[in-house]
């Protein structure tokens, strides 16, 4: 009985956290499909994928979302146009170096701005690295076959009505404000129908992990710089936090790992997690999620192990 109400307890407190930055980044999202056309987003994105995507990495400056709500926003993005290597370079930087959770991370850590620049230098640099090797790996859209369909549907449409497309692009602008906005919140219900059942399914996978494994365990085994590593990256996974909150949890293990492991949880935890592993599915085909995943755990193993050089 005890078990069931402590992954209740988990569980619901992920939903509530979680909800609040999925109808943020739905939101959003909506605004991205109502406002921003094709044209303009080509005309903004240099056509270098480093360009592109040190681009994509400095764009979370100015979007407040976690990593529950950046997958929606990221997908939107894909589908109008923005490069995959750009998308993924904001979507893995996004929900860490906005200014809500820098400035989390620099109240948890005893207003330190050494462990703020840790974490969003670190942030950058894996992202960086990942989505350069994902534009040589992946040179064609990885997406699932109906996330395809609506996109080649979409080029489609596009493609054999320019002229047509054109004028309803400037009919649209010319549409009354309360009739756009209407339009963002059809979009903003959609999509959080669409991304809100892996949200709930992630919830619980990740609170019937924090119930069922023991953190205890998985600690005893980081006993040298990689392994310490490897554990809290494992922990992030793991215990699915939301990234305005993890600085806090991860302050609490200050005494038993060090700065470079510290700055593995912090990284790895707000770019991949079992909710937003789930949301990245439901969007990309498995094995480019598996790559994903693959590289960004190295990325971050390889940057932690320098912090840990450099300032432990």
């Amino acid at each position: 009985m005890v078990t069931f109400l402590q992954l209740n307890t988990i569980f619901l407190s992920m939903i509530m956290e979680a909800i609040p930055f999925i109808l943020l980044g739905v939101i959003v999202s909506g605004l991205i499909q109502t406002f921003l056309s094709e044209r303009w987003i080509s005309r903004l994105l240099p056509q270098n994928r480093y360009l592109a995507s040190l681009l994509g990495c400095g764009v979370g400056l100015f979007f407040p979302a976690c990593e529950c709500g950046i997958v929606p926003i990221t997908r939107r993005l894909i589908r109008k146009g923005v490069p995959l290597h750009a998308g993924i370079a904001f979507m893995l930087t996004g929900p860490i170096i906005n200014p809500v959770v820098l400035f989390a991370t620099y109240i948890a850590f005893g207003n330190d701005w050494r462990m703020v620049l840790i974490r969003g230098g670190s942030a950058v640099v894996v992202a960086y690295v990942t989505a350069i090797v994902i534009s040589y790996l992946y040179p064609k859209l990885p997406m699932r076959l109906h996330e395809a369909a609506v996109m080649e549907t979409a080029a489609g449409d596009a493609g054999s009505a320019a002229a047509a497309h054109s004028g309803h692009a400037h009919r649209a602008e010319r549409e009354p404000l309360h009739r756009r906005l209407y339009d963002v919140m059809l979009h903003a219900i959609e999509e959080f129908f669409s991304v809100g059942k892996y949200l709930v399914l992630g919830a619980f996978i990740a609170a019937s992990m924090q119930t069922f494994i023991p953190t205890s365990s998985l600690m005893h085994m980081g006993n040298n710089p990689v392994t310490a590593s490897l554990v809290m990256i494992g922990l992030a996974f793991v215990m699915s936090l939301c990234s305005e909150a993890d600085a806090f949890i991860a302050s609490s293990f200050r005494s038993t790992f060090s700065v470079g492991a510290l700055s593995a949880f912090l990284v790895f935890g707000p770019m991949i997690d079992i909710k937003n592993t789930l949301m990245l599915l439901g969007v990309f085909k498995g094995r480019f999620v598996i790559v994903l995943i693959a590289l960004v755990a190295a990325c971050t193993l390889g940057t932690s192990l320098l912090v840990g050089r450099l300032f432990g």
